[in-house]
């Protein structure tokens, strides 16, 4: 199956560190199947690696619409505010 694929491929970018390549496979994954929560999850966990908060805080509260009990999306959401406002605060001070 494509999506098990794209999937796995995704998730053997991240544990190479890898993190473009893999938010490519995961929002492949996405265009296949919008209801699944952990490719959200997954790539908001990239997202976050690259510094992406505003892209990873979106997939965290698209999976908390669907799931409003996942703790993935709530801790990786907590992780892009906080990503956001340390930016905010460079920002600021600059």
């Amino acid at each position: 199956e494509k999506f098990k694929a794209l999937k796995n491929e995704g998730n053997d970018f991240v544990k190479k560190g890898k993190y473009e390549e893999a938010v490519n496979k995961y929002s492949k994954c996405i265009k296949l199947n919008t209801e699944e929560c952990t490719i959200y999850t997954n790539r908001a966990l990239c997202y976050l690696k690259l510094y992406k908060y505003e892209e990873a805080k979106q997939d965290c509260d698209h999976v908390l619409q669907i799931e409003d009990s996942n703790i993935k999306a709530f801790y990786r959401r907590a992780l892009a505010y906080k990503g956001l406002q340390v930016r905010k605060k460079n920002m600021a001070g600059i």
